[in-house]
């Protein structure tokens, strides 16, 4: 029999262990993207073709995502989590000394589909391995694991890319990847109720879902890129998103043993969880993608400027989510995960105000009060979500619930991209409109530019088309100043749409620590 201090101990040991390569998983997603133009001059690579490094990755991810719980039954969850870790890691090594584009896509599908399950299981893990009233804590802990990864990420790619070289961003997981096998060795275990079961395998199921996952994300990377459904290729892979998801549906529910157990959906409280979590994840990708694009276009700052208008909401749900895990153990979590919304809401309607005169503190505070939103929706969404799901299916919960979050993102950049090329269309027509020859305004700007122009030399021809250039830039930038304003109010009413699934949300029972 254990002591009550050596339970201590392990409960944080495994901890740290799951944390290892959940944080190596999570910084992997958004380390590369700094690095993209490094690769594409390494890799004599178009634009078009660089862009399936990250796109591969998400694919290969998205399909291993839900199918977690399966896989760690069918091999034992130890032996699997190793697995995972060690191909992530020598995957990572391959990609550092991949010698073309080619060769690097595929060991990114490798790298995406070992790391699918690191996120899922660990958060299955922790779930187990922390008893029911310090479970919110516990997904503070995740929480906080999870948002270390996008803070550094960015910066952490950027410098070794710019001291070293891009191949270094794939061997810094080397060592982290070793490390967290030697633990995951001494302190993960299967617990006695998850033991390895020969089943049938489920191929049509592992067939549909990699098909059908894999062609919805490439017609969400690509759609706006391809000019959507104008293009063949993206209504070919609509179509087969279509049908082969929807006979994944039908399989899983008919079958014995299912490789995504799609009945976990009867249970109310886990649906609404999970929509809540798409419509979260379609806000923060949607909005973590238009505030670096907003200021890099249309603002001037560079992409280390951009990351440190990003970097304050990033530490302001570090530093709130612990104290949200300690609230949740006291207080309702649903009501927290309401106010998180709103206050989500509040931060989106403050950018909505955005201007192409506002200061560095203008960006910063309105993505600090999103950060400190985000703090009060991830962890008890997450713990409300899976608190009425049995231990058994934890692992096919977890994945179900990362894969919506994920694809929530994917929608949301698809659709604000969209948004952007369309709105900033219509915006610049009408502004058009109100350039003309008998508008004062516009009579008097040309004007004073074209005078400005012929003091420089230019004869009155050249300077009237230099002055009418700058005043097509100007109606340019605000087009899309009205563009980015309009969404982020969009998304801002997402925020507050979702609220109304919360009341089918089962409220949590109270977990006392003992006496």
């Amino acid at each position: 029999m254990k002591s009550a201090e050596e339970k201590i101990v392990n409960k944080w040991l495994i901890t740290i262990t799951v944390m290892l390569p959940a944080i190596m998983e999570i910084v992997d997603t958004s380390v590369a993207n700094v690095a993209l133009p490094h690769m594409q001059g390494s890799l004599n690579a178009g634009t078009d073709e660089i862009t399936w490094v990250l796109t591969s990755y998400l694919v290969s991810n998205a399909v291993v995502l839900p199918m977690t719980g399966w896989l760690a039954r069918m091999f034992g969850r130890k032996r699997f989590l190793i697995t995972c870790i060690t191909l992530f890691t020598l995957a990572s090594l391959l990609c550092g000394a991949a010698p073309s584009l080619g060769m690097l896509i595929f060991f990114r599908v490798l790298q995406g589909a070992a790391g699918g399950a690191l996120i899922p299981m660990s958060q299955a893990i922790m779930m187990e391995t922390f008893p029911p009233y310090q479970q919110g804590m516990a997904m503070a802990i995740f929480g906080v694991g999870a948002m270390f990864g996008p803070i550094i990420g960015p910066a952490l790619g950027g410098w070794i890319t710019d001291n070293m070289s891009w191949r270094w961003i794939f061997y810094i997981n080397i060592p982290i990847g070793v490390i967290a096998v030697i633990m995951a060795s001494f302190f993960i275990y299967d617990p006695s109720y998850l033991k390895r079961t020969k089943v049938a395998i489920d191929y049509w199921g592992l067939a549909l879902l990699t098909v059908g996952l894999g062609a919805l994300q490439i017609v969400l990377d690509k759609g706006q890129q391809d000019d959507w459904f104008n293009s063949p290729f993206i209504v070919g892979c609509a179509v087969v998103t279509a049908i082969a998801l929807s006979a994944l549906v039908y399989v899983e529910l008919t079958h014995p043993h299912p490789i995504v157990n799609l009945r976990l959906f009867k249970n109310v409280s886990f649906s609404s969880g999970n929509l809540i979590m798409f419509a979260v994840g379609f806000c923060l990708y949607s909005s973590i993608m238009l505030i670096p694009l907003f200021l890099q276009t249309l603002m001037g700052y560079n992409a280390t400027m951009a990351g440190m208008v990003l970097a304050p909401g990033g530490v302001a749900t570090l530093i709130c989510m612990p104290f949200v895990g300690a609230a949740i153990q006291r207080y309702d979590g649903r009501k927290v995960v309401f106010m998180g919304l709103i206050i989500g809401a509040t931060s989106m309607f403050i950018m909505q105000r955005f201007t192409l005169q506002a200061a560095y503190m203008d960006f910063v505070w309105p993505r600090v009060v999103l950060g400190v939103g985000l703090a009060m929706i991830f962890v008890p969404l997450t713990t409300v979500t899976l608190a009425t799901i049995s231990k058994e299916e934890m692992g096919n919960a977890t994945g179900i619930f990362n894969l919506l979050r994920n694809i929530g993102g994917s929608v949301g950049i698809a659709i604000a991209a969209t948004m952007l090329a369309r709105y900033s269309q219509f915006y610049q027509t009408n502004l058009v409109a109100h350039v003309n020859p008998y508008n004062p305004l516009f009579q008097s700007q040309l004007a004073t530019l074209k005078g400005a122009l012929m003091g420089r030399g230019l004869d009155p021809v050249a300077a009237e088309k230099g002055a009418m250039t700058v005043l097509y830039g100007t109606v340019s930038r605000q087009a899309y100043m009205l563009s980015y304003n309009r969404i982020f109010f969009i998304v801002g009413l997402a925020f507050l749409i979702i609220i109304p699934l919360l009341f089918l949300l089962k409220k949590p029972a109270k977990h006392l620590p003992p006496a």
